[in-house]
């Protein structure tokens, strides 16, 4: 059973009050810190058991978190939001079906649906079909209108040097297939073979990729940048460059159109699969207030997406849930969510929700930066000790199962599945990892040896921080975590009793 916590404000007058006397960290972790070249001024700590602080490192300090941001927006999601969000995509019109002719604008509108796929599309738009519509008289019209603003993609600059892999993906409101192409790579000694999927109308593919006597296993040493080329046509071709060696096959997924080429030519292919016709063009655009749903998608309930924010560490999914927080209101009387009317930016509301929160809490907001909300960012900012204080809210939270079952288990699932493996924490510590070029941190939760359980926050903050020398850092506290407090003997067993 988990033990009783004491309020974040008693947390925080317990933090200074003992801060000097767990400011010396404990003899293993110093050991490795040394061991691995880095200062102690470049880690962060503060542990928590029920009431009081076991060990208080640079607590107050504002770091950069790294993907463990994620428990942030998640946490602040499954409170303001509730477990039974969903986000919702909508085909809408204003037009009449008359003798199998639509007369009138097609409107997709997009509700924040993290799962819609091509096979939701094609589902949604077989409803048109069974209504009766063959023909489509009008313009298909992409509202995006729920984020303002409504592309955040364009004129942003890449984040690093692989704007094409997915954990670079920005969202917006009306996203479909994570806007990912699948492209299938087999190579023999003299031909590389290239299949693309989903089948786009008018998209082909093609390569100038050299084929080199490599390993198979190390194919991504050759990848250079792809690009879309748009031809005089219309038509687009996506090029793939650089080399690959020769006998090997491999599957990898790439962003590369531009997201309305990406919708329209989808929806051109199962439109014309159904055995529609679709002479207009694709615009943006909203959806007139008098509009009537024709076919409608929802995504999985947010607990679902929470656990597949966490275990993998999935940055889309964490940026559309934190913009969610700041585009969607419940709305009981309907039973859905409604765009507040301000002029505000989603980003601004969403910042806000996640302050409102803290506030709430009793935990201090000042220091803390956020950008997107999934840690992927050179600016987001958070102190351990916030940190802890919100994960000590999250056991008193309703949600506290859902929110502990979508962290990563140690040594066992998520991006843990590799790590702390034969320690004690395996199996029994639940931690969000976070890692990027000069940070590495964890935070979560770890039973000590009694099966007490602890709150864990640890932030290695370094240019030095890579090659595994930030990770054994932390890994020997939570390890020394795990192994702390001396296991409590049982009490010796009675005989039992004989029955007469």
């Amino acid at each position: 059973m988990l033990r009783a916590f004491c309020s974040p404000f008693a947390l925080a007058t317990l933090f200074f009050a003992s801060f000097s006397a767990f400011a010396q960290l404990p003899a293993p972790v110093a050991a490795v810190l040394a061991q691995q070249g880095l200062p102690e001024e470049a880690l962060g700590v503060l542990v928590l058991k029920g009431d009081a602080t076991v060990l208080s490192h640079h607590a107050d300090r504002p770091m950069q978190p790294a993907s463990t941001m994620k428990l942030v927006t998640t946490m602040v999601s499954l409170e303001r939001l509730g477990p039974v969000f969903r986000g919702r995509t909508e085909l809408r019109t204003t037009g009449e079906i008359d003798k199998g002719v639509l007369r009138g604008n097609l409107v997709l509108k997009g509700g924040a649906d993290a799962d819609l796929s091509g096979e939701h599309l094609e589902n949604m738009l077989r409803a048109l079909h069974y209504q009766g519509i063959r023909r489509i008289e009008g313009d298909l019209v992409l509202d995006r209108s729920l984020w303002q603003p409504a592309r955040m993609d364009v004129g942003i600059a890449p984040f690093d040097e692989s704007p094409e892999a997915y954990y670079n993906v920005i969202p917006d409101a009306l996203i479909i297939n994570k806007n990912m192409l699948q492209i299938d790579m087999r190579s023999t000694t003299k031909r590389l073979n290239l299949e693309m999927q989903p089948e786009l109308d008018r998209v082909t593919i093609g390569s100038d990729m050299n084929l080199i006597d490599a390993d198979c296993s190390k194919w991504e040493d050759g990848w250079k940048l792809p690009e879309a080329v748009r031809q005089k046509d219309g038509r687009i071709k996506v090029l793939l460059h650089g080399t690959f060696p020769k006998d090997c096959a491999r599957s990898y997924s790439i962003n590369i159109l531009d997201r309305n080429d990406y919708i329209e030519r989808l929806f051109r292919q199962k439109w014309k699969e159904l055995g529609g016709k679709f002479s207009g063009k694709v615009v943006e655009g909203t959806a007139p207030p008098d509009s009537r749903v024709l076919a409608e998608h929802s995504s999985r309930m947010l607990p679902e997406l929470v656990r597949d924010t966490n275990k993998p560490s999935d940055n889309l999914l964490a940026r559309t849930l934190f913009l969610s927080l700041g585009s969607l209101q419940p709305d009981p009387a309907a039973g859905s969510f409604a765009l507040p009317a301000n002029g505000e930016t989603t980003f601004a509301r969403a910042d806000a929700a996640v302050r409102e929160w803290m506030r709430a809490q009793r935990i201090d907001d000042t220091g803390l930066v956020m950008e997107n909300g999934s840690g992927l960012s050179r600016t987001e900012q958070i102190t351990p000790q916030q940190m802890a204080y919100l994960l000590h809210a999250g056991l008193r939270s309703n949600w506290m199962p859902e929110f502990l079952a979508s962290m990563p288990i140690a040594g066992m699932d998520g991006t843990l599945r590799r790590r702390l493996q034969g320690t004690p924490a395996a199996g029994r510590a639940r931690l969000k990892t976070g890692t990027l070029r000069n940070v590495v941190a964890l935070a979560g939760y770890v039973p000590d040896a009694n099966g007490v359980q602890n709150v864990f926050v640890a932030m290695v903050n370094s240019e030095q921080a890579g090659n595994g020398r930030g990770r054994a850092v932390l890994d020997a506290l939570v390890d020394w975590v795990a192994r702390s407090g001396a296991p409590q003997q049982q009490p010796a067993q009675q005989p039992a009793p004989v029955a007469p």
